[in-house]
């Protein structure tokens, strides 16, 4: 039975996350992607010159400009027919939906896999990542989210394959309405999909002391990220947050500065690639994983990689 890949989008892009869930779609089997929307052909498109994928399904109506779990979920229960696996990225947004549909077809959900086995079996990771767990499940259909630093991106196919539009069910979810958003916009790359990263911890002292780290990353075109302690203590917003309750990154090359190493961090960027530390406390736990670590203040050490960086 084929495999169906719920889309996440803002109806003009496609999130990159969806790219590596894709990957995990194809370890299971054939793969049909499912783009639910409003005005979202261009969305659809793209998906269908994707590499690995076998049917794009659209579901177009004003009804779901907003990815409300309420109406997403209603959909994907309408079409789960037929479907083995019905899998989304574990996004905001796919982390929103999936527990909800899981309930409406009685079948338990699988979090977070970082690993295909087979058809029936997972692996994903436990106590804040320090452990991972193989799980099997006999569910008729496979309800999943997927750790999307875990598996390479999907790339684009040398072809196209077929767009099918469904009609879209009735709804009448009196439960949840779209009120609003509001959205960070920053000329750096985001989080979740940037090649470099460079957080601040509670080192930083304070929000004002981020414009150190923010030069740095226009120089390296990275994104400037931060950790929970940082993010509570009130320097940055919560965009920022990496960890465990934050996002899970896993770039090419991660810079920690003035973070000491909490389980809750390390669980959300210790797949980073290359890892350096820059922290006073030789004791840090920090640098138990990083591949390079600097025993330093950061207020002399930033600024002398930044003029590094600029000659």
């Amino acid at each position: 039975m084929p495999v169906l890949v719920y889309i996440d989008h803002d109806n003009q892009n496609l999130n990159v996350a969806n790219l590596s869930t894709i990957t995990a779609a194809s370890m299971i089997g054939e793969v049909h992607a499912v783009v639910v929307g409003y005005d979202c052909s261009d969305v659809a498109k793209n998906l269908a010159e994707t590499q690995n994928i076998e049917k794009v399904l659209i579901v177009d109506s004003e009804a779901y400009t907003n990815p409300i779990a309420e109406n997403i979920s209603a959909v994907l229960v309408s079409i789960s027919e037929g479907y083995s696996h019905i899998l989304a990225p574990a996004t905001t947004v796919g982390k929103n939906i999936m527990p909800r549909l899981s309930a409406l077809l009685d079948v338990q959900q699988i979090s977070e896999i970082v690993d295909v086995i087979d058809s029936d079996t997972f692996d994903r990771p436990i106590y804040a990542g320090n452990a991972i767990a193989t799980v099997k499940s006999n569910d008729s259909i496979k309800v999943i989210t997927v750790r999307t630093t875990a598996f390479e991106p999907a790339c684009k196919g040398s072809s196209s394959v077929d767009i099918i539009e469904i009609e879209p069910p009735d709804i009448s979810n009196h439960l949840s309405e779209f009120v609003g958003s509001e959205l960070t916009k920053l000329d750096r790359p985001e989080l979740t999909s940037a090649r470099v990263i460079i957080s601040g911890g509670r080192g930083m002292q304070n929000g004002e002391n981020f414009k150190l780290l923010e030069q740095v990353a226009e120089l390296l075109g990275a994104a400037v990220g931060a950790s929970r302690a940082a993010v509570d203590s009130g320097f940055v917003s919560n965009d920022y947050q990496v960890g465990q309750t934050g996002k899970i990154v896993a770039p090419e090359l991660y810079i920690a500065v003035g973070i000491s190493g909490a389980i809750q961090h390390l669980a959300g960027m210790k797949d980073s690639k290359v890892i350096v530390a820059i922290n006073k406390d030789e004791d840090a736990p920090i640098f138990q994983v990083a591949d390079y670590g600097l025993v330093a203040d950061l207020f002399e050490a930033i600024p002398e990689l930044e003029n590094e960086l600029r000659t």
